[in-house]
């Protein structure tokens, strides 16, 4: 591949992610770029971490941001959240699993899951396969990748005790088989699948595109069921905090639009050529 088309590939990948960064309600993807970038594939690697970085960026987001400082001004998060009669939002590991289920549901073929070796829910237990797979993982705390017949591609990233909140919520739970966690534990493994080991830049940037939407529409869920508390929650700009005379909620672009620049900079990485100056795909 040239220089001239290293750089313009590079380019038009930067173009495309400033839609997926920034916009709060991104347009299909550009018919330009889709031909542009015919026939580039990127290792599927990639992929995963590209779209474990908006993940990651979403609880963080999630966590630090509406969960604790919600807390403190009087909002409340319960594990029966969507139950009828239960005024609360989803704790934030429910939040992951409502994010992969809205990813499920979307054409692009891209699977979440998220498991532990000691969970609360008994659904999130490892399999032993899993279980393997998350030794190596807690040990490094660095993500694994693994290709498995029927399955496909599969990468497994640890999930760090990033916020209080988390901690907190695992210690104090009545049904929680640990109960001395501290922050920067690895208290668990985010998994992702993909059916192949090289992903078309389309594909890549649809799942960039579905994963980011997936972020929205959960969030969006939490936000309907705000709106009928008792107490009343204004949606707009503003963050919970301590102090208000009214509990506030940003809105889905809000939120959204915190957790594209959070995740900006590990998504970027992946358009960058690598130390050898090769382009960020092949042809």
């Amino acid at each position: 591949m040239s220089g001239l088309r290293v750089y313009s590939g590079v380019m038009a990948g930067f173009a495309c992610l400033g839609v997926y960064l920034f916009a709060a309600a991104p347009p299909p993807l550009p018919e330009a770029t889709q031909v542009a970038q015919s026939g580039c594939t990127r290792p599927v690697a990639q992929l995963f971490d590209s779209v474990n970085a908006i993940n990651q960026a979403a609880r963080d987001v999630y966590t630090r941001d509406i969960v604790g400082p919600g807390l403190k001004a009087g909002l409340k998060f319960d594990e029966e959240w969507q139950h009828p009669t239960v005024e609360a939002g989803p704790l934030p590991a429910l939040f992951l699993r409502l994010t992969a289920a809205k990813l499920e549901a979307m054409p692009i073929r891209l699977g979440l899951y998220l498991g532990s070796d000691a969970p609360i829910n008994k659904s999130n237990l490892f399999s032993d396969a899993q279980l393997q797979q998350f030794v190596s993982v807690k040990a490094s705390r660095t993500p694994v990748f693994a290709a498995e017949e029927g399955i496909g591609q599969i990468a497994m990233y640890p999930d760090i005790a990033a916020a209080q909140p988390c901690v907190s919520c695992h210690n104090d739970h009545a049904d929680s088989p640990k109960v001395d966690w501290k922050l920067n534990d690895v208290m668990g493994a985010t998994t992702w699948l993909y059916p192949r080991a090289d992903v078309p830049a389309e594909e890549y940037l649809e799942a960039v595109e579905a994963t980011f939407h997936a972020v929205a529409l959960a969030y969006g869920d939490y936000l309907d069921k705000a709106q009928g508390f008792a107490t009343p929650v204004r949606f707009g700009d503003a963050w919970p905090v301590v102090g208000q005379a009214q509990l506030v909620l940003p809105d889905r672009a809000h939120f959204l639009t915190r957790v594209r620049k959070e995740a900006a900079a590990a998504l970027a990485v992946g358009l960058l050529p690598d130390q050898n100056g090769d382009a960020p795909c092949t042809e």
